[in-house]
């Protein structure tokens, strides 16, 4: 594909689909995949696809800087998350720490959550540094006024209603497509209209790989900060 068909291909996903920073963010990334790819046989490009992402994000106007998104609130495993100060939105930071080499698993789990959560859908806003100094996706979110957190059952009970079923013991969900890790009572709220949100949780396409990858990038089997 020349650069025309490619500008032209972007230009038809900018006006045709819904929430164009992520399309036109998943494009560059794919892009940079592809290329390393083609040269060099590897699909470890992760620090190359987010430098090309925030090279993008500066020049277009999708660079955001974290004190514009209003106060600081909690410090998750990869997402610093903010409460807007005049709206009921959540955004949050997210590292990429749950991306292996290279950042396709990012966007196909932003598209999944949103597929089966979509009343907490996450909304791509552009790019920005957490307070390491880390390169982040702005993420936002609508904030979920809650009773309480969901307990085990009851958010097995609702993954179960989705088609996915408990594995190893409830470490994880999959219904055959996708594998979602992380639905833990601290993710997942009860909403004051009594429904579940699953508001942070890690989702994969469906792999046997998933289990090391998820634990390997998770503290709470890594030892990572």
């Amino acid at each position: 594909m020349d650069e025309t068909e490619r500008l032209s291909q972007e230009d038809k996903c900018n006006k045709e689909r819904v929430g164009g920073v992520l399309e036109q963010a998943e494009l560059i990334a794919r892009r940079v995949l592809e290329s390393i790819q083609a040269l060099a046989g590897t699909t470890t490009c992760k620090g190359v696809q987010i430098a090309q992402l925030t090279k993008w994000a500066k020049a277009n106007g999708y660079w955001i800087l974290s004190d514009d998104l209003g106060t600081f609130e909690d410090r998750g495993s990869e997402n610093e998350v903010y409460l807007s100060r005049s709206e009921n939105l959540v955004y949050k930071l997210n590292d990429f720490r749950y991306s292996d080499d290279n950042l396709t698993p990012f966007f196909e789990r932003i598209e999944a959550h949103n597929f089966y959560f979509p009343d907490c859908a996450y909304t791509l806003v552009g790019f920005s540094e957490n307070k390491e100094g880390n390169v982040c996706a702005v993420l936002r979110q609508p904030y979920i006024l809650s009773s309480r957190e969901a307990t085990d059952r009851e958010i097995t009970d609702e993954l179960v209603k989705l088609g996915f079923m408990s594995q190893t013991d409830g470490e994880y969900f999959t219904n055959g497509t996708h594998d979602i890790f992380d639905a833990s009572p601290n993710n997942v709220l009860v909403g004051i209209d009594g429904n579940l949100y699953f508001i942070d949780t890690i989702i994969y396409k469906t792999s046997a790989d998933n289990v090391c990858i998820f634990q390997n990038q998770s503290p709470r089997y890594s030892g990572r900060p």
